[in-house]
């Protein structure tokens, strides 16, 4: 061992606040950064659920339409399944439509998707978001009456197989999932014929800036490779489509950023006020060291090693309850939100350990570096009063 760590590890702390205040500061880091990535992560899946990564569109945009279907197996679809970053491709079918229950209506858009669980075997089964449950009051096993206007209106009787929560609360249209042949005989398609396809990618490729990659290079894919007889399409990424969504993800990110600035610095300076402490109780000891022939650098290093691990436990201690809040709130969804200004109905919270390594070895440099000022009062002390003092 060392001299430096040996006189270090034999230094006594008694401001047992900063510790405390330390840990709490680390707290609030962690749950930020946290909290952060579950909305990102939360709003993210819920807008993919609803609409994919990326969309390839009919090129008038008039995908909620039965005038413009698109071909199911296009030329270019084989290719689309050995991108990069591609983890599906699904065909869908849109229809707007107006539902009523007794004397209530509502707009809704209906969704016919291939994956609709084959479990639901009655006719014209229906899954149905929380809300437009709410509405209608309904649940598994009713049934309501569905309209849909074109060159005649059309009239269809669904039946609700499911419920799922509707977390994607910024988007107004209420989506109804059905079956893909559902939608395609409502718009009078043959099985050859669906509204868009959905693309869903990788989770390293969800970013904002990533799908907006992704949704250039699909559609150069869809246009080079597409055969005369293929509909024109043109390629959208989930971003484009709800840029207000992501803008708002952005300002969370921002306020994160100001909350870790913060947190950092009220922990670096209760670390500097005790560090100041740390070295009046000791100034004796900072004397017979001088006396002894020890720099003050050598000196401030004993002391700046001190810190260290007062520092590392208050970190450690405040990353052990913001992974247990962390845990607790993932699993119960204890703290609820208002999700007519959130979007969604709870807290969200998601530990991605790289972001919370890296806010950590962020605060911890910082705090040394701010412990670098009070240690220049080392070099302000004598030996020879300080030793006849004591």
């Amino acid at each position: 061992m060392s001299v430096t760590g040996f006189i270090s590890g034999k230094l006594r702390f008694r401001g047992r606040i900063v510790i405390v205040s330390i840990a709490l500061s680390f707290l609030v880091m962690i749950v930020a950064v946290s909290v952060s990535s579950g909305f990102r992560k939360e709003i993210r899946d819920a807008l993919s659920s609803v609409s994919g990564d990326v969309r390839l569109l009919p090129s008038d945009l008039d995908w909620l339409s039965e005038d413009s279907p698109v071909g199911r197996y296009p030329a270019y679809l084989s290719r689309l399944d050995s991108v990069p970053g591609v983890k599906s491709v699904s065909p869908v079918a849109y229809r707007a439509g107006i539902v009523r229950k007794d004397e209530v209506v509502h707009g809704v858009l209906f969704k016919g998707v291939e994956d609709f669980p084959a479990s639901d075997s009655a006719a014209l089964a229906v899954s149905i978001p929380s809300r437009l449950a709410d509405i209608l009051s309904v649940g598994a096993g009713d049934s309501f009456q569905a309209y849909f206007v074109g060159e005649r209106v059309k009239v269809r009787k669904f039946s609700v197989a499911g419920i799922y929560d509707d977390l994607a609360e910024a988007d107004d249209r209420l989506v109804i999932y059905c079956r893909l042949s559902d939608i395609q005989r409502v718009n009078g398609w043959s099985p050859d014929q669906v509204s868009a396809f959905e693309i869903s990618l990788e989770d390293a490729f969800r970013t904002e800036e990533g799908m907006k990659d992704m949704a250039q290079e699909i559609g150069s894919i869809a246009m080079l490779y597409s055969s005369d007889e293929d509909s024109s399409v043109v390629s959208v990424s989930t971003a484009e489509a709800n840029p207000q969504l992501f803008d708002w993800l952005s300002l969370i990110d921002f306020n994160v950023a100001v909350i870790l600035g913060l947190m950092t610095v009220v922990a670096g300076f209760n670390m500097v006020s005790g560090l100041l402490i740390l070295l009046f109780e000791n100034i004796s000891t900072i004397g017979i060291l001088k006396s002894l022939g020890m720099t003050d650098k050598a000196i401030a290093r004993v002391f700046l090693r001190a810190s260290s691990v007062i520092v590392f436990k208050g970190m450690l201690a405040g990353n052990v309850l913001a992974i247990l809040f962390c845990v607790i709130q993932g699993t119960t969804h204890l703290i609820p939100l208002d999700p007519s200004n959130y979007f969604i109905p709870y807290v969200p919270v998601h530990l991605e350990i790289w972001k919370i390594l890296a806010a950590d070895a962020a605060a911890y440099l910082l705090i040394m570096l701010l412990l670098l000022l009070p240690s220049m009062f080392i070099s302000r002390v004598d030996p020879a009063r300080t030793v006849r003092m004591s």
